[in-house]
Protein backbone atom coordinates (compact mmCIF):
# COMPACT_ATOMS: atom_id res chain seq x y z
CA UNK A 1 0.00 0.00 0.00
CA UNK A 2 1.44 3.53 -0.90
CA UNK A 3 -0.45 5.57 1.83
CA UNK A 4 -2.51 8.63 1.43
CA UNK A 5 -2.74 10.04 -2.09
CA UNK A 6 -4.93 12.78 -4.10
CA UNK A 7 -5.28 13.78 -7.73
CA UNK A 8 -4.85 17.97 -7.91
CA UNK A 9 -5.45 18.39 -11.66
CA UNK A 10 -2.26 17.10 -13.23
CA UNK A 11 -0.50 16.43 -10.23
CA UNK A 12 -0.45 13.84 -7.79
CA UNK A 13 -0.03 14.57 -4.25
CA UNK A 14 1.58 12.49 -1.66
CA UNK A 15 2.29 13.01 2.16
CA UNK A 16 5.32 10.72 2.38
CA UNK A 17 6.37 12.27 6.02
CA UNK A 18 9.32 11.69 7.96
CA UNK A 19 10.82 9.58 5.42
CA UNK A 20 10.99 12.95 3.20
CA UNK A 21 10.56 15.60 5.19
CA UNK A 22 13.53 14.96 8.20
CA UNK A 23 16.27 13.92 5.19
CA UNK A 24 19.48 16.17 5.09
CA UNK A 25 18.47 15.91 1.35
CA UNK A 26 14.78 16.22 1.01
CA UNK A 27 15.02 15.97 -2.94
CA UNK A 28 16.79 12.48 -3.01
CA UNK A 29 14.72 10.89 -0.30
CA UNK A 30 11.97 11.76 -1.80
CA UNK A 31 13.04 10.17 -5.22
CA UNK A 32 13.84 6.79 -3.03
CA UNK A 33 10.36 6.85 -1.67
CA UNK A 34 9.16 7.06 -5.25
CA UNK A 35 10.89 4.38 -6.08
CA UNK A 36 10.67 2.58 -2.83
CA UNK A 37 7.37 2.88 -1.82
CA UNK A 38 5.35 3.83 -5.01
CA UNK A 39 7.11 1.28 -6.63
CA UNK A 40 8.09 4.47 -10.04
CA UNK A 41 10.23 2.63 -12.81
CA UNK A 42 13.77 4.57 -12.70
CA UNK A 43 13.46 5.20 -16.30
CA UNK A 44 9.88 7.67 -15.41
CA UNK A 45 11.62 8.81 -12.05
CA UNK A 46 14.26 9.92 -14.08
CA UNK A 47 12.71 11.93 -16.81
CA UNK A 48 9.97 13.89 -14.14
CA UNK A 49 12.47 14.52 -11.84
CA UNK A 50 14.98 16.29 -14.62
CA UNK A 51 11.39 17.86 -16.17
CA UNK A 52 10.87 19.69 -12.87
CA UNK A 53 7.81 17.29 -12.45
CA UNK A 54 8.81 16.42 -8.65
CA UNK A 55 8.27 19.09 -6.14
CA UNK A 56 8.17 19.34 -2.40
CA UNK A 57 5.94 21.84 -1.03
CA UNK A 58 6.66 21.16 3.20
CA UNK A 59 4.62 18.01 4.10
CA UNK A 60 3.35 17.49 0.36
CA UNK A 61 4.98 15.68 -2.46
CA UNK A 62 3.80 16.65 -5.98
CA UNK A 63 3.91 14.12 -9.06
CA UNK A 64 2.81 15.70 -12.24
CA UNK A 65 1.34 12.44 -13.28
CA UNK A 66 -1.44 13.75 -15.28
CA UNK A 67 -0.30 15.59 -18.10
CA UNK A 68 -3.04 16.54 -21.05
CA UNK A 69 -1.93 13.38 -23.66
CA UNK A 70 -3.60 13.05 -27.11
CA UNK A 71 -6.21 9.88 -27.12
CA UNK A 72 -4.43 8.27 -30.26
CA UNK A 73 -7.44 6.95 -31.69
CA UNK A 74 -10.10 9.48 -33.22
CA UNK A 75 -12.97 9.29 -30.85
CA UNK A 76 -15.90 7.10 -32.16
CA UNK A 77 -18.32 4.90 -31.89
CA UNK A 78 -20.49 3.25 -29.04
CA UNK A 79 -19.86 4.37 -26.02
CA UNK A 80 -18.06 0.81 -24.30
CA UNK A 81 -19.65 -0.31 -20.59
CA UNK A 82 -17.33 0.69 -18.10
CA UNK A 83 -16.64 -2.14 -15.65
CA UNK A 84 -14.27 -0.40 -13.24
CA UNK A 85 -12.47 3.00 -13.84
CA UNK A 86 -10.24 5.16 -11.28
CA UNK A 87 -7.62 7.92 -11.95
CA UNK A 88 -5.13 5.42 -13.06
CA UNK A 89 -7.09 2.40 -14.57
CA UNK A 90 -10.41 1.74 -16.92
CA UNK A 91 -11.47 -1.71 -18.06
CA UNK A 92 -14.67 -1.61 -20.45
CA UNK A 93 -16.37 -4.38 -22.14
CA UNK A 94 -15.47 -6.13 -25.17
CA UNK A 95 -18.12 -6.78 -26.95
CA UNK A 96 -17.81 -10.05 -30.07
CA UNK A 97 -17.57 -8.59 -33.22
CA UNK A 98 -15.20 -5.52 -32.25
CA UNK A 99 -11.56 -5.14 -32.44
CA UNK A 100 -9.58 -4.17 -29.50
CA UNK A 101 -7.85 -1.73 -32.34
CA UNK A 102 -7.48 -1.20 -35.60
CA UNK A 103 -5.50 -2.38 -38.10
CA UNK A 104 -5.84 -1.15 -41.12
CA UNK A 105 -8.60 -3.25 -42.85
CA UNK A 106 -11.22 -1.96 -40.63
CA UNK A 107 -13.99 0.01 -41.49
CA UNK A 108 -16.34 0.18 -38.24
CA UNK A 109 -14.78 1.96 -35.42
CA UNK A 110 -12.34 -0.14 -33.04
CA UNK A 111 -13.10 -0.62 -29.08
CA UNK A 112 -9.85 1.99 -28.96
CA UNK A 113 -12.15 4.67 -30.76
CA UNK A 114 -14.95 3.84 -28.58
CA UNK A 115 -12.40 4.46 -25.47
CA UNK A 116 -11.49 7.19 -26.94
CA UNK A 117 -15.27 8.47 -27.49
CA UNK A 118 -15.55 7.80 -23.33
CA UNK A 119 -12.46 9.92 -22.46
CA UNK A 120 -13.34 13.10 -24.78
CA UNK A 121 -17.05 12.72 -23.19
CA UNK A 122 -15.49 12.64 -19.69
CA UNK A 123 -12.73 15.63 -20.83
CA UNK A 124 -10.03 13.38 -19.64
CA UNK A 125 -6.94 14.03 -21.97
CA UNK A 126 -6.04 10.49 -21.67
CA UNK A 127 -4.22 8.45 -23.95
CA UNK A 128 -5.92 5.29 -24.82
CA UNK A 129 -3.26 2.18 -23.59
CA UNK A 130 -4.71 -0.91 -23.68
CA UNK A 131 -2.86 -3.36 -21.55
CA UNK A 132 -3.61 -6.99 -23.33
CA UNK A 133 -6.38 -8.16 -26.03
CA UNK A 134 -9.08 -10.28 -27.11
CA UNK A 135 -9.62 -11.42 -30.24
CA UNK A 136 -12.15 -9.99 -32.16
CA UNK A 137 -15.14 -12.46 -31.55
CA UNK A 138 -14.19 -13.12 -28.10
CA UNK A 139 -16.08 -10.74 -25.36
CA UNK A 140 -15.26 -9.81 -21.95
CA UNK A 141 -12.74 -6.93 -20.03
CA UNK A 142 -10.33 -5.26 -21.25
CA UNK A 143 -7.68 -3.02 -19.50
CA UNK A 144 -6.35 0.70 -20.11
CA UNK A 145 -4.01 2.48 -18.72
CA UNK A 146 -4.69 6.22 -17.65
CA UNK A 147 -0.93 7.10 -17.04
CA UNK A 148 2.59 6.52 -17.66
CA UNK A 149 3.11 4.96 -13.91
CA UNK A 150 0.37 2.86 -13.99
CA UNK A 151 0.87 1.81 -18.31
CA UNK A 152 4.86 0.39 -16.93
CA UNK A 153 3.07 -1.47 -14.00
CA UNK A 154 0.82 -2.98 -15.72
CA UNK A 155 3.13 -3.92 -18.56
CA UNK A 156 5.44 -5.11 -16.17
CA UNK A 157 2.48 -7.18 -14.33
CA UNK A 158 1.49 -8.38 -17.64
CA UNK A 159 4.72 -9.49 -18.52
CA UNK A 160 5.05 -11.83 -15.42
CA UNK A 161 1.94 -13.04 -15.64
CA UNK A 162 0.49 -11.86 -13.25
CA UNK A 163 -2.55 -10.46 -14.10
CA UNK A 164 -5.10 -12.88 -13.72
CA UNK A 165 -7.76 -13.31 -16.89
CA UNK A 166 -10.59 -16.16 -16.29
CA UNK A 167 -12.83 -17.44 -19.28
CA UNK A 168 -16.01 -19.19 -19.94
CA UNK A 169 -16.27 -21.22 -22.96
CA UNK A 170 -18.71 -23.56 -24.71
CA UNK A 171 -17.78 -26.16 -26.07
CA UNK A 172 -18.40 -29.60 -28.52
CA UNK A 173 -18.88 -33.14 -26.68
CA UNK A 174 -18.53 -33.68 -22.83
CA UNK A 175 -15.64 -32.92 -21.30
CA UNK A 176 -14.46 -35.58 -19.17
CA UNK A 177 -13.64 -34.04 -15.34
CA UNK A 178 -10.14 -35.55 -15.25
CA UNK A 179 -9.35 -33.08 -18.28
CA UNK A 180 -7.74 -30.28 -16.35
CA UNK A 181 -5.01 -28.69 -17.40
CA UNK A 182 -3.61 -28.90 -21.55
CA UNK A 183 0.32 -28.58 -21.59
CA UNK A 184 0.69 -28.31 -25.06
CA UNK A 185 3.54 -25.57 -27.01
CA UNK A 186 1.86 -23.17 -29.95
CA UNK A 187 2.99 -22.03 -32.66
CA UNK A 188 1.81 -20.93 -36.29
CA UNK A 189 0.00 -23.07 -39.14
CA UNK A 190 2.03 -23.16 -42.26
CA UNK A 191 -1.10 -23.76 -43.96
CA UNK A 192 -3.05 -21.18 -42.77
CA UNK A 193 -1.90 -18.33 -41.45
CA UNK A 194 -5.16 -17.26 -39.77
CA UNK A 195 -4.58 -20.14 -37.54
CA UNK A 196 -2.32 -21.33 -34.50
CA UNK A 197 -1.82 -25.06 -34.23
CA UNK A 198 -0.50 -27.62 -31.49
CA UNK A 199 3.49 -27.82 -32.31
CA UNK A 200 6.62 -28.99 -30.87
CA UNK A 201 8.56 -26.60 -32.01
CA UNK A 202 6.00 -23.40 -30.48
CA UNK A 203 5.91 -21.93 -27.54
CA UNK A 204 5.24 -23.02 -23.50
CA UNK A 205 1.47 -22.57 -23.69
CA UNK A 206 -0.92 -23.96 -20.43
CA UNK A 207 -4.40 -23.60 -20.09
CA UNK A 208 -6.41 -24.81 -16.98
CA UNK A 209 -9.77 -26.25 -17.24
CA UNK A 210 -12.60 -27.05 -15.28
CA UNK A 211 -15.92 -28.54 -16.31
CA UNK A 212 -19.01 -26.50 -14.79
CA UNK A 213 -21.98 -27.92 -16.43
CA UNK A 214 -22.45 -30.73 -19.06
CA UNK A 215 -25.30 -31.22 -21.30
CA UNK A 216 -26.44 -33.57 -23.89
CA UNK A 217 -23.28 -32.73 -26.55
CA UNK A 218 -21.83 -30.27 -25.41
CA UNK A 219 -19.93 -28.78 -21.80
CA UNK A 220 -19.69 -25.34 -20.24
CA UNK A 221 -16.08 -24.95 -19.26
CA UNK A 222 -14.30 -22.21 -17.32
CA UNK A 223 -10.17 -21.69 -18.37
CA UNK A 224 -7.28 -19.95 -17.12
CA UNK A 225 -4.65 -18.95 -19.03
CA UNK A 226 -1.36 -19.53 -17.32
CA UNK A 227 0.39 -18.05 -20.56
CA UNK A 228 -0.68 -15.36 -23.35
CA UNK A 229 -0.58 -17.63 -26.77
CA UNK A 230 -2.36 -16.00 -29.49
CA UNK A 231 -5.82 -18.23 -29.96
CA UNK A 232 -4.54 -20.05 -26.87
CA UNK A 233 -7.53 -21.25 -25.75
CA UNK A 234 -9.37 -22.02 -29.31
CA UNK A 235 -6.47 -24.21 -30.20
CA UNK A 236 -6.02 -26.20 -27.19
CA UNK A 237 -9.42 -26.89 -27.03
CA UNK A 238 -9.69 -28.04 -30.58
CA UNK A 239 -6.67 -30.02 -29.52
CA UNK A 240 -8.35 -31.77 -27.04
CA UNK A 241 -11.25 -32.63 -29.23
CA UNK A 242 -13.68 -30.09 -27.75
CA UNK A 243 -13.44 -27.24 -30.13
CA UNK A 244 -15.62 -24.12 -29.18
CA UNK A 245 -19.40 -24.18 -30.35
CA UNK A 246 -19.49 -21.93 -33.22
CA UNK A 247 -15.24 -21.53 -34.13
CA UNK A 248 -15.21 -23.02 -37.73
CA UNK A 249 -11.63 -22.40 -38.00
CA UNK A 250 -10.56 -24.76 -35.77
CA UNK A 251 -13.02 -27.52 -36.34
CA UNK A 252 -16.41 -26.93 -34.91
CA UNK A 253 -19.44 -28.24 -36.06
CA UNK A 254 -22.35 -25.90 -37.74
CA UNK A 255 -24.52 -27.54 -35.08
CA UNK A 256 -27.98 -26.35 -35.22
CA UNK A 257 -26.31 -22.83 -35.96
CA UNK A 258 -26.42 -22.03 -32.19
CA UNK A 259 -23.52 -19.16 -32.84
CA UNK A 260 -21.92 -17.80 -35.51
CA UNK A 261 -18.74 -16.87 -33.71
CA UNK A 262 -16.56 -18.62 -31.28
CA UNK A 263 -18.11 -19.22 -27.88
CA UNK A 264 -15.66 -17.24 -25.40
CA UNK A 265 -16.01 -15.04 -23.01
CA UNK A 266 -13.81 -13.07 -20.52
CA UNK A 267 -15.88 -13.54 -17.17
CA UNK A 268 -13.16 -12.05 -14.57
CA UNK A 269 -10.25 -10.15 -14.74
CA UNK A 270 -7.76 -9.56 -11.63
CA UNK A 271 -4.89 -7.13 -11.32
CA UNK A 272 -2.96 -5.78 -8.43
CA UNK A 273 -3.88 -1.51 -8.60
CA UNK A 274 -0.53 0.38 -9.91
CA UNK A 275 -1.01 2.91 -6.95
CA UNK A 276 -2.56 1.60 -4.27
CA UNK A 277 -1.23 -2.10 -4.76
CA UNK A 278 -4.92 -3.42 -3.52
CA UNK A 279 -6.16 -6.67 -5.63
CA UNK A 280 -9.00 -5.54 -8.44
CA UNK A 281 -11.22 -8.16 -9.73
CA UNK A 282 -13.58 -7.44 -12.10
CA UNK A 283 -16.77 -9.05 -13.31
CA UNK A 284 -18.13 -9.39 -16.64
CA UNK A 285 -21.46 -10.84 -17.15
CA UNK A 286 -22.65 -13.07 -19.77
CA UNK A 287 -23.50 -11.20 -22.93
CA UNK A 288 -27.06 -11.66 -23.92
CA UNK A 289 -26.17 -14.21 -26.80
CA UNK A 290 -24.28 -16.30 -24.73
CA UNK A 291 -26.95 -16.22 -22.43
CA UNK A 292 -29.63 -17.44 -24.78
CA UNK A 293 -26.73 -20.24 -26.59
CA UNK A 294 -26.52 -22.08 -22.58
CA UNK A 295 -30.48 -22.06 -22.55
CA UNK A 296 -30.85 -23.40 -25.62
CA UNK A 297 -28.03 -25.98 -24.75
CA UNK A 298 -30.06 -26.98 -21.09
CA UNK A 299 -32.92 -27.80 -23.83
CA UNK A 300 -31.42 -29.50 -26.60
CA UNK A 301 -30.29 -32.79 -27.61
CA UNK A 302 -27.81 -32.28 -30.52
CA UNK A 303 -27.59 -35.07 -33.26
Amino acid sequence: MTGPGRRRGEWLELMPGKAVRGAADPAEAAAGWLGSVIGMPDKLLKRLAGGGDIRLAGDRLRVRLFPPREYGFEPGGTPPVVLYEDDHCLVVHKPAGLKVHPDGGEEEPTLSNAVAAHYAEGGQKVAVRHIHRLDEYTSGPVLYAKNELAQLKLDEAMSRKEIGRTYIAWVEGVVAPSLTVIDAPIGRDRHNSRRRRVSPGGKPAVTRVEVVQTFADATLVRLTLETGRTHQIRVHMSFSGHPLIGDKLYGAKAKDNLLNHQALHGERLEFVHPFTGEKIEVLDPWPTELALLHSRLQKATFR
